[in-house]
């Protein structure tokens, strides 16, 4: 019983080599590429000590068992090669080529198994990642801290509208659970119900969501500790996308304000032609996007300065003997003033609500809309209430001004003090010379 071991030695060409083969060694000669080896194949005894059935010997017994090989390669170097620098348990050689290998092929496993997941969070860094010394870039900006009117207006299209949802469901269920929220500067309750509370909710979120760098006013409070995820998909309706182009400004000189549910007190009082929810979008204090949504009706109207809109004005107004919408709660100033000026036939209409009294000016085609040629309040109003409608009558190339002829600026406090005179296609500053008792009639 023998036991073979084999050995490679590089050698030369034939007709290069040294002393003859020792004996019992058996040679096969392989040739690739010029390059010849030599196979020794050496019989070796049984190890001392090693009886037949023994089992298989150790690898250090079989190491002290090969006897040395004779080296006979002429053109070789005079001495041997150097042994092995070690050997693994088992008998498996540690050959750092091989061990190179194994590591490039399993880091090539990590980077397939794990490439996609490495790119999107190396993309999510670069482009979430602010500039150094710059202001970050918020989701739903562009760069540079800019964001795009065009995208902002369907935003706040849909914002109306989803919160007008809530506005419709709260009333058609009967449960507005309403109650005071305080008294108007005229004494008069202010109402605040249940509606109110989810169409602020739906409209903040959502906006915020969207532009999370724009500043955001709203008539009624938002609980942060109570946060809510309000997706948009960031698509923009076909008519928008027709008539808007898009339009950057910087993310700073914009103010949006919500009004989530204008008319509450008609809202309890089941009257729901005079309900609206509204967004307006002032940049630097000017009002520059539009929106008035009527839940119970689906209409809506919507309009940026210097862009476009879906509602028009009337073709023809009657400024001899206006028609003149006012608030329910104070027709009475109005009516005499107005009358003193245009005469007796002059027409005073009592509605509730700023959005309702702006769309009367409009050409709006719904049958329970009333008409109207001048829109005027004499009181303290909110900016949420009315800045959507100025932003309407604005891109249409209307006014909304003062009882002084005043513009309104959208920044700072949240209230207009000197009343407003609004209007379109009509001579705004002689309407104004000709009602100048309404100024007066505002501080009574």
């Amino acid at each position: 019983m023998s036991t073979a071991v084999a050995v490679a030695l590089a050698i030369p060409p034939p007709g290069r080599h040294g002393p003859a083969k020792a004996a019992g060694q058996r040679d096969m000669l392989s040739e690739h590429g010029g390059l010849r080896l030599r196979l020794t194949r050496i019989q070796t005894a049984l190890p001392a000590g090693r009886e037949r059935g023994a089992g298989p010997a150790s690898p250090q017994q079989l190491q002290r068992s090969v006897p040395a090989v004779p080296w006979d390669c002429g053109d070789c170097p005079t001495s041997p090669p150097a042994r092995p620098a070690a050997m693994a348990p088992m008998g498996i050689r540690l050959s750092p080529l091989g061990m190179a290998v194994f590591c490039l092929l399993g880091l090539g496993v990590l980077y397939h198994l794990y490439s996609g997941f490495l790119a999107g969070r190396f993309a999510f860094f670069m482009l979430s990642e602010p500039a150094a010394g710059g202001p970050e870039t918020p989701h739903g900006s562009a760069p540079g801290g800019a964001v795009d009117l065009r995208e902002l207006l369907a935003v706040s299209v849909l914002a109306a509208v989803r919160g007008g949802e809530e506005v419709k469901r709260v009333r058609e269920g009967n449960v507005l659970n309403a109650k005071a929220k305080g008294k108007t500067r005229e004494g008069a309750e202010e109402q605040l119900t249940t509606g109110d509370l989810l169409s602020n909710r739906r409209m903040f979120y959502l906006l915020k969501g969207a532009f999370p760098a724009v500043q955001i006013n709203s008539e009624e409070r938002v609980d942060t500790a109570d946060q809510e995820t309000v997706p948009w998909d960031r698509s923009i309706p076909e008519d928008i996308k027709q008539k808007i182009q898009p339009q950057e400004v910087p993310a700073e000189s914009v103010t949006v304000w919500i009004d989530p549910l204008d008319a509450t007190q008609e809202y309890t009082e089941d009257l729901r032609q005079y309900v609206t929810t509204m967004v307006c979008v002032a940049v630097n204090g000017k009002p520059v996007i539009g929106v008035i949504h009527k839940p119970f009706s689906s209409y809506t109207a919507w309009a940026m300065v210097d862009g476009g809109s879906n509602v028009k004005a009337r073709s023809s107004y009657n400024e001899k003997t206006p028609r003149i919408i006012v608030s329910r709660s104070h027709a009475g100033k109005v009516e005499q003033v107005a009358r003193q000026t245009f005469g007796n036939k002059t027409v005073i209409i009592s509605a509730g609500g700023a959005g309702y009294k702006v769309l009367a000016l409009l050409d709006v085609p719904e049958k329970n809309q009333e008409k109207a040629d001048v829109y005027i309040h004499v009181t303290y109003i909110k900016k949420w209430d009315i800045c959507a409608g100025n932003a309407v009558l604005r891109a249409l190339g209307g006014h909304m001004t003062t009882l002084t002829g005043e513009e309104i600026s959208y920044t700072g406090s949240d209230g207009n003090e000197g009343g407003l005179i609004a209007s379109i296609n009509m001579n705004h500053k002689a309407l104004i010379e000709k009602l100048p008792d309404l100024e007066k009639a505002s501080h009574k």
